[in-house]
């Protein structure tokens, strides 16, 4: 067993050393200069998405943008409170449900209109709607298996990837100039932007509160999940289906949730593992940077790409028209 964790730690220490570097500056710059950390992550990041296949970085990179992102998802739960659920209203709640189902069925008229198989319209809907790539690897585990399945599953990734990076970049700006409350905005970002990763660093790029409640909002999203994924067992009835599970890290960020609501953690722990979880998101966010390549977000085939964008567009604009003409 230790020789098996030495010869992991080895293989992955490199990129997540690279992670830890430029998460660390990122940090420096954003205390020094005012901008937000998580920006100066993703943009550090970048410039080093060259080292992100190489052979030392390659798996520890992996690591930090998956795994450290999830530890620290789930983490984000010890921070949020009854009053930041009450202060977005269940309505809200009921409002981001309604918003998912609607962008499933956008997906699937979407590939009618397009000439697209059925299967495919709910897969890039499900990706959309719920967690951009973890969700579209959990659905197709339950799509009926067909030539081709493979690349359909793979254009997605990339397209939702490219459209939550543009995202994550233009949704705050978009939202602030709008004149939209850090309350309404993190809302926002939380509801429409794909991608968990992404949701996190937009948030926190623009507050603190912003943040906090663009995860929850993301955390219900990716809650229903296992919902979407019966509903696509039932389209295709005849399919092999795999057990329908919650992530782990959903699963983690309740409890704590729960946990931090009763009062019995010690406020020096809470603040421990908040400074934790922080950590963890900012080197995360690094670890995307690196694993950002712009020629995949030009490189998307416009004809397959028009039903991602649209699919996008549609779910910004419902979230949108909510919070401006009903509020939270």
């Amino acid at each position: 067993m230790l020789t098996s964790f030495k010869s992991r730690w080895e293989s992955h220490s490199g990129g997540i050393f690279l992670a830890c570097v430029i998460a660390a500056s990122a940090t420096f710059l954003s205390e020094h200069y005012g901008a937000p950390v998580m920006l100066f992550a993703l943009l550090i990041g970048m410039a080093f998405n060259f080292l992100s296949t190489h052979e030392a970085c390659a798996k520890g990179i992996e690591f930090s943008a998956k795994t450290l992102l999830r530890f620290g998802v789930g983490l984000l739960g010890l921070r949020l409170s009854i009053g930041d659920v009450e202060s977005i209203g269940f309505t809200a709640v009921a409002a981001v449900v309604g918003f998912t189902l609607a962008t499933l069925a956008c997906g699937a008229l979407l590939s009618f209109l397009f000439g697209r198989r059925m299967a495919f319209g709910l897969l890039a809907g499900g990706s959309v709607a719920i967690c951009g790539a973890s969700a579209a690897l959990a659905i197709t585990s339950v799509l009926p298996q067909r030539p081709g399945r493979d690349q359909d599953v793979l254009f997605v990734v990339i397209g939702v990837t490219a459209l939550s990076t543009v995202a994550m970049i233009a949704y705050p700006v978009l939202f602030q100039g709008l004149g939209l409350s850090d309350l309404e905005s993190g809302f926002l970002i939380g509801a429409t932007i794909h991608d968990v990763a992404q949701v996190v660093g937009a948030g926190y790029s623009i507050s603190d509160e912003a943040g906090v409640i663009a995860t929850f909002v993301k955390m219900l999203r990716v809650a229903l999940l296992p919902v979407v994924m019966i509903i696509v067992m039932l389209s295709f009835r005849g399919a092999q289906s795999q057990r329908v599970t919650l992530p782990w890290f959903l699963v983690m960020f309740i409890l704590l949730a729960i946990l931090a609501n009763t009062g019995l953690v010690p406020q020096v722990v809470s603040d421990l593992i908040k400074e934790a979880s922080r950590w963890f998101l900012v080197i995360a966010i690094s670890a995307l940077g690196m694993k950002t390549n712009l020629a995949t977000i030009v490189g998307v085939k416009p004809s397959y790409g028009a039903i991602l964008i649209i699919e996008t567009l549609f779910l910004l604009g419902i979230a949108l028209g909510y919070v401006m003409w009903i509020g939270l």
